[in-house]
């Protein structure tokens, strides 16, 4: 197509499009094919991105908060005009389907939107000290240069959500997407400059491997803030690495979210909530459900209703018109969800339907229900794929205690018809985020991050914007 023959390849620095020495390939993981070739960068052009978002510190802050959000805004309204455009690269790179990629793409705007109104209202106090011997004055000031990084599932949101923020407190970036999605993140920088970003605010770098890169980048005392979006693993050598420099991080880790349909849930809104909370991103996502704990009073009617609406949706690649779940981002991610399902049936798992990857190329795995039981290994695993394990449940406590028997704690998920019912076990989950009979609650409006080992710190909504900020106290002589 066209489209990808036009798309930036090159890494973003110092307001510039510039070549690396080398090149990765960037494939479409449903058949393989080679997209496109993308620079790799080298440890001096990481060197100079960190030089050119240092330099940029110096102006950026003192741009008027007001003139930073109009950017923001600019970026907002090309993203909308241009979301068919943008889709159509995000389902090729990345394998999700069109929908999916198209609803990613306006959920990504958005983040732009509300930091754009974000940045003409960061707050301050000014108040008499209770002794009456000084004027307390505190404001906020920008943190300074900050290393983002982004995952594969999500390469726009996840791109935006730093982004927007970091821009409006008036930071400079320097953005490191992942390999697998590189030209989601290349075309939304190019947006960005569009809308008249001025040279090294954003900077764009993707050292392969990108371990030693990140490492020695994380150590360059001009870095002093982190976002990181991915595996709790990854966050947790990252943290490590952060350390030396005392450097500020936020970590959106991993899921491993339960889904509690509670004895007298509406078992049809349940089944519905389920199909978005789990397939939303083809089960890709940190939000996914990933653990279904269902009353024995209603398990037989949702498990029969849950594989029906399963078995029913149509698996092709992602631009094929129908589509409704497609591929993996890659063979390798395929077959981890492959042997996730494999070893559950190896200690006792039911499989309601799918179960078994797909003959031919392309890393296709179908919608599946399993039955297991409350110890089964799969429960202890975010499978991100389209995998429903479920567990019947014989209380509210025994789901409450079940869904909390885990080390992460972003999202989990609640049906039931009473109100009071719902939100009592809301507020006994273990998890940043409790959705109450609706199936996805992400919001840029909204704060969003975990307890536990989901991660650090909150993006979107007010708290966001304060992940790149400091504050700072004078006291006034009066």
């Amino acid at each position: 197509m066209l489209i990808f023959m036009q798309l930036k390849t090159q890494l973003y620095i110092d307001g510039k499009w510039v070549d690396g020495t080398s090149t990765i390939p960037v494939t479409d993981p449903s058949n393989e094919s080679i997209i496109a070739n993308v620079s790799v960068a080298t440890d001096a052009q990481c060197a100079l991105a960190v030089d050119a978002a240092s330099s940029a510190f110096k102006t950026w802050p003192k741009t008027a908060p007001r003139l930073r959000g109009e950017i923001l805004r600019k970026a907002f309204e090309i993203m909308v005009a241009e979301a068919d455009r943008l889709a159509e690269i995000i389902s090729k790179e990345n394998g999700k389907v069109l929908t999916d990629a198209k609803g990613e793409i306006l959920y990504a705007a958005e983040f732009f939107r509300w930091f754009s109104e974000e940045a003409v209202r960061i707050n301050g106090e000014f108040r008499t000290a209770p002794s009456g011997d000084k004027r307390i004055l505190v404001t906020k000031q920008p943190v300074g240069v900050s290393l983002l990084i982004t995952p594969w599932n999500f390469p726009a949101a996840m791109a935006t959500r730093k982004i927007g923020p970091a821009l409006a407190a008036g930071c400079t970036v320097i953005l490191k997407p992942a390999g697998e999605t590189p030209l989601t993140a290349m075309a939304i920088v190019e947006i960005l400059e569009r809308a008249g970003v001025p040279a090294g605010v954003v900077n764009l770098i993707l050292p392969v491997p990108s371990g030693p890169g990140i490492a020695k980048i994380l150590k360059d005392p001009r870095v002093v803030n982190l976002s990181f979006t991915g595996s709790t693993e990854v966050g947790r050598v990252l943290l490590k690495e952060a350390a030396d420099q005392v450097i500020r991080c936020s970590m959106e880790l991993g899921g491993n979210a339960p889904f509690l349909v509670l004895a007298d849930a509406n078992v049809d809104d349940a089944v519905a909530g389920a199909m978005l909370a789990k397939m939303r991103n083809g089960g890709a996502a940190c939000t996914a459900a990933n653990r279904f704990y269902v009353a024995k009073e209603v398990a037989a009617e949702f498990t029969e209703k849950l594989t029906k609406a399963m078995g029913a949706l149509k698996l092709a690649p992602g631009l094929e018109t129908g589509a409704q779940l497609g591929a993996s981002v890659s063979v390798k991610e395929r077959n981890k969800i492959a042997q996730l399902v494999d070893d559950s049936v190896t200690n006792g798992a039911k499989i309601n339907v799918g179960g078994k990857s797909i003959d031919g190329s392309g890393a296709f795995y179908p919608a599946t229900v399993l039955t297991v039981s409350k110890d089964n290994p799969i429960l202890k695993q975010e499978i991100f794929g389209p995998v429903a394990p479920i567990v019947i449940t014989s209380s509210d406590e025994e789901a409450i205690t079940l869904a909390n028997a885990t080390e992460f704690g972003l999202i989990a998920y609640v049906y039931s018809s009473d109100l009071k019912r719902a939100i009592r076990t809301a507020e006994a989950l273990e998890s940043g985020m409790v959705a109450i009979n609706k199936g996805v609650i992400s919001d840029p409006a909204a704060p969003f991050g975990g307890f536990k080992q989901s991660g650090l710190g909150r993006e979107g909504g007010f708290a966001g914007i304060e992940e790149f900020l400091e504050t700072k106290y004078i006291g006034v002589e009066i």
